[in-house]
C-alpha cells in the first residue's frame, strides 16, 4: 500500500485520534481511510440527484456576522422552499433549508457552502 504525508493541525489530528477511538479502529491511516470511504459515498449520492431532488439541508456555522451564508442563500432562493436560522451556544448559527428544485442547483449550492471553509457542519438528507 502506497504511504502519503499529509499536514494536520492539532485540532485535526485531535479529530482523527476522536474518530480512531469512537469506532473502535486499529489506527489513523484506518480513520484516514474511513473518512474517504464516508466522503466518496457522499459525493456518489450527490451524484444521484438527478434532475428533481427534495430534503433538508442543515448547515452549522461560526460568526453570525460574516454575511457569506445570506448570499448564497439569496443565490439559490429559487429551490429553497423554507428556512430557519437559529443561534446556539459558542456564538454559533444552525441554518435549516428544506430544499426543493433541480439536483444541479442543489449539489452547486452545497458545494459552495463547503468550499467557503466555514462552514462546521454541512448535511443534505434526502425526503
Amino acid at each position: 500500500m502506497p504511504i502519503i504525508s499529509a499536514s494536520l493541525d492539532d485540532e485535526s489530528i485531535e479529530s482523527l485520534d476522536s474518530v480512531v477511538s469512537s469506532l473502535g479502529l486499529k489506527g489513523r491511516s484506518d480513520a484516514i481511510r474511513h473518512s474517504i470511504r464516508c466522503a466518496t459515498a457522499e459525493l456518489k449520492e450527490m451524484d444521484d440527484f438527478g434532475d428533481m431532488v427534495e430534503g433538508v439541508l442543515i448547515v452549522i456555522h461560526e460568526n453570525h456576522n460574516n454575511q457569506w451564508m445570506n448570499k448564497i442563500q439569496y443565490r439559490y432562493e429559487r429551490i429553497i422552499k423554507t428556512q430557519m436560522h437559529s443561534h446556539l451556544q459558542d456564538r454559533k448559527c444552525l441554518e435549516i433549508m428544506i430544499i426543493t428544485g433541480d439536483g444541479e442547483s442543489a449539489v452547486n449550492m452545497i458545494k459552495e457552502i463547503r468550499s467557503v471553509g466555514e462552514a462546521e457542519y454541512v448535511k443534505f438528507v434526502r425526503s
